[in-house]
């Protein structure tokens, strides 16, 4: 005899949003930080390429803000605010492509 599974639609609703990626926290903040001081002080994007150093000065620059007001570790705080800066620097160059 056949086995018969049951599914139930509330428990599988459930187990699809726990599988979504979650943000983390203050992604957003840190991304409004980036945009209002580093990136207007020096480009993320040049002539169509990603300029690293600014990247990374941005995104560390946006990480001792990050951890100062979080309270993470300086592994979480940088993580959060590389994602952020790269997020602002796909955007800008996808901009200036078109």
């Amino acid at each position: 005899m056949a086995s018969t599974r049951s599914l139930h639609w509330a428990t599988a609703m459930k187990a699809m949003q726990a599988d979504r990626a979650k943000r983390p926290v203050g992604l957003l903040a840190a991304q409004g930080l980036i945009r209002a001081t580093s990136a207007k002080r020096r480009p993320l994007v040049v002539a169509g390429a990603y300029d690293k150093a600014a990247i990374m000065t941005a995104a560390t620059a946006a990480a001792k803000n990050h951890q100062a007001r979080f309270g993470c570790t300086w592994g979480e705080a940088l993580s959060v605010t590389l994602k952020a800066t790269w997020q602002l620097a796909k955007a800008t160059r996808a901009v200036s492509v078109h």
